[in-house]
């Protein structure tokens, strides 16, 4: 990670960690770097999209500011998903994009990810070049004045063209089918009773009236048991959950289980091979994944390479690569075909089109999986505490007694998050009971070596 970007852009709580003059700097310098082979004398075009998060209005302000003020013209997309931003600046050929979000965490965080003109978000050489330039190099900001400075446009029909994008993937044969989609209150409430509609399915959406501030608030994919529990009326086929930015997506059968990323990957890359499209047999998935998945997926004679958690790392091994389908146990899939990020409302027209195509119901793909027992917990951590988790001996000693009792039968995996401050620990294993165990010993040192 770098000094001002995780491993998904620069987050922190909005206006007195992630501040205006911040924003504003990484408009200046965004746009310095990622237009900087510009033909001199025409202007860059860089475009902005939000969530729906009350400080996403200042931020976008304080951005679009930065980038006028060096020179480049802002096109403002307004309330829209993370993908849709990625999309549009390839369709638009536009230079740069940028969405100002905090995806999955509560209201008073805040983020800015940057993507360029190729849609798909900066690799990390380019980061720590905009980081330098900001933190280290500020005179080399050089500001425009006069007729120089740059102009603000608005794309109207910005959400609509990605709803059109979205169906455009579709393969829906039987519209019968009944979808109930939670929006968190976020980036989906601007575009999924559009889509829905376009599709011809019938939907119920719930949780689309942002006020700024109930974003996330115990409903979306973050809080998944409240779908579930609507799902017990038995009115519906599936239910799908996005969280606040719409890049990923949940999903629950017609019995109230919940269908995650890893069975969601899963299911849709079984359909892709046996049509054909399935590039290499493979897919691509983070070290998060259940071990239950991979027995699926040898059994269905499919491949899986891992790599390191974050979206990033995964879609840069399936460029590497030539693959075409990847993604999160969280629920962040890349159909590499459609898009150049994790979507989830291009999941949920994948997963609907795949069930308008069977007779079989979603609880009997979902009944297909074996998964062993796995318990996540999440600790804060003090800021100071930071990159030190690994390196305390308390700490690296409840792991290594976890590994020896749980053996090959089971895995830790203990990680800092690279968008809050929290240390992540992950156990896996046939014994529930040990699992339990592991888990709560390894939290119990985090928390209390690290939080004081």
């Amino acid at each position: 990670m770098g000094r001002l970007f995780g491993t998904d852009g620069a987050r922190g709580v909005a206006i007195t960690e992630l501040t205006c003059e911040l924003a504003m700097n990484i408009g200046r310098a965004a746009a310095l770097v990622l237009t900087k082979s510009k033909p001199a004398g025409e202007k860059a075009k860089i475009l902005i999209g939000k969530d729906t998060r009350v400080s996403s209005d200042i931020l976008e302000a304080a951005l679009t500011a930065g980038i006028m003020s060096v020179g480049a013209d802002a096109v403002k997309l307004g309330v829209v998903p993370t993908p849709a931003v990625a999309y549009l600046v390839k369709h638009e050929k536009a230079d740069a994009g940028v969405m100002i979000s905090a995806s999955h965490n509560s209201v008073e965080y805040n983020g800015i990810k940057l993507f360029a003109g190729t849609g798909f978000k900066l690799p990390d050489e380019v980061e720590n070049e905009i980081e330098a330039l900001i933190l280290d190099t500020p005179e080399q900001i050089l500001l425009k004045n006069g007729t120089e400075v740059g102009r603000v446009t608005e794309l109207d029909d910005a959400a609509e063209m990605y709803v059109d994008h979205l169906v455009s993937c579709a393969g829906i044969k039987n519209k019968g089918l009944r979808i109930i989609a939670d929006c968190a209150n976020g980036s989906a409430s601007a575009t999924a009773l559009s889509l829905f509609g376009k599709l011809g399915v019938r939907c119920d959406i719930i949780n689309a009236n942002p006020d700024g501030c109930n974003i996330n608030e115990n409903c979306g994919s973050t809080h998944i048991e409240r779908l579930q529990e609507k799902m017990k009326s038995g009115k519906y086929d599936v239910g799908v959950a996005f969280d606040g930015d719409a890049d990923r997506c949940l999903a629950v059968d017609e019995t109230g289980a919940l269908v995650d990323g890893d069975r969601l990957i899963a299911m849709i890359s079984g359909k892709m091979k046996a049509e054909g499209k399935l590039k290499r047999d493979t897919a691509v998935v983070t070290v998060m994944s259940n071990l239950g998945f991979h027995t699926y997926m040898t059994e269905h004679g499919i491949n899986t390479v891992c790599t390191k958690v974050g979206d990033r790392y995964v879609l840069e091994e399936m460029l590497k690569s030539g693959y075409n389908i990847g993604g999160e146990q969280s629920g962040h899939i890349i159909f590499l075909d459609h898009a150049t990020t994790g979507d989830g409302q291009l999941t949920a027209v994948k997963l609907i089109s795949m069930l308008s195509q069977t007779d079989r119901k979603l609880s009997e793909y979902n009944s297909e999986f074996m998964e062993y027992p796995q318990l996540l917990m999440n600790v804060k951590i003090t800021e100071d505490k930071k990159g030190l988790w690994d390196k305390n001996e308390a700490i690296l000693a409840a792991i290594g007694e976890a590994e020896n009792e749980l053996g090959s039968s089971g895995r830790v995996l203990v990680r800092e998050s690279g968008t809050e401050p929290l240390v992540r620990v992950m156990i896996e294993g046939k014994d529930a009971a040990l699992v339990e165990k592991h888990t709560n010993r390894i939290a119990d040192a985090v928390r209390t070596e690290l939080c004081g």
